[in-house]
């Protein structure tokens, strides 16, 4: 095999640049096990000094059908790599593998990519010739028996790549065009209202706690007696609660109307939402 060739396999196994595996090779004498050990050594070298550098860019790629449906966040450094063919390759692949997993990372760092290297050493590669610290970030699966899956992409840097994503997941043995639509258009509001449960008794503890602190803080500050501010306070949370959960929210499409008078209207019996899932870059 002539030095050329041994150099487009290095490349194929580990992703690394022309010169990097050029040197590797030479190092090694010609021996492809031993040039990948030191493409490896030397990519984690350089990972590792990217790893205190903060990546809020990237992007969230979606796998999956109305049946099992999952969602990966991929960051990066800038968005200029975001929009990276290498990069946005990686990432699909992952998403896929992601998806066929059900989310579980640690599964996914130690598996194989197709190129024969796992998903732990593609990455050292590639945050080795792209030169940013990438990292993967949260994920998602919905696999539920008799639920059908919808999501919606916003800002969608290509394919099945964007920079806000959400799944939705309804409860029902309807198939009917009418429940495609509504599934379609609550991903959009969701991505647009950002609720915080599907009811208001759902919503966080902690989320509650620390909204209520805030509230009671910045009545005080003005003056306000200790009664009032229990008062006020009360309405306070009672309006934040309705405002941050799915049901209670005004639709985006129709703001007359709340989610729950819509999931009314639409007359399928057993329609429940399940369950849904928000995510956005850099939040």
């Amino acid at each position: 095999m002539s030095e050329l060739e041994q150099v487009k396999k290095l490349r194929k196994l580990c992703g690394a640049g022309f010169k990097d595996c050029l040197s590797a090779l030479q190092e090694a004498n010609g021996d492809i096990d031993k040039a990948l050990e030191i493409l490896r050594i030397k990519g984690i070298s350089k990972a590792s000094k990217k790893m205190s550098r903060v990546a809020n860019e990237g992007v969230v790629a979606v796998s999956g059908d109305e049946k099992k449906i999952s969602l990966l966040e991929v960051n990066c450094e800038t968005d200029f790599v975001a929009k990276n063919n290498d990069f946005i390759s990686f990432v699909k692949e992952l998403s896929d593998l992601n998806h066929l997993l059900n989310s579980d990372q640690e599964t996914l760092k130690k598996t194989k990519m197709k190129n024969s290297g796992t998903v732990e050493n593609n990455l050292v590669a590639l945050i080795s010739k792209i030169g940013e610290k990438i990292t993967i970030g949260r994920s998602k699966t919905f696999n539920y028996d008799g639920s059908k899956n919808f999501n919606y992409l916003h800002t969608v840097i290509k394919d099945n790549l964007s920079k806000l994503a959400v799944l939705v997941c309804l409860e029902t043995k309807d198939n009917s065009e009418n429940l495609k639509k509504f599934g379609k258009q609550l991903s959009m509001h969701i991505a647009a209202s950002n609720p915080l449960a599907i009811e208001s008794k759902d919503i966080d503890e902690e989320i509650l706690n620390k909204e209520t602190s805030l509230i009671q803080e910045e009545l005080k500050n003005s003056g306000k007696t200790d009664d009032i501010v229990k008062k006020i306070s009360l309405g306070k949370i009672n309006k934040f609660k309705e405002e941050n959960s799915l049901m209670n929210q005004a639709w985006v499409m129709e703001p007359k109307k709340k989610v729950k008078d819509i999931l009314k209207e639409l007359s399928i019996t057993d329609l429940k939402i399940k369950d849904f899932y928000r995510l956005k870059i850099g939040e």
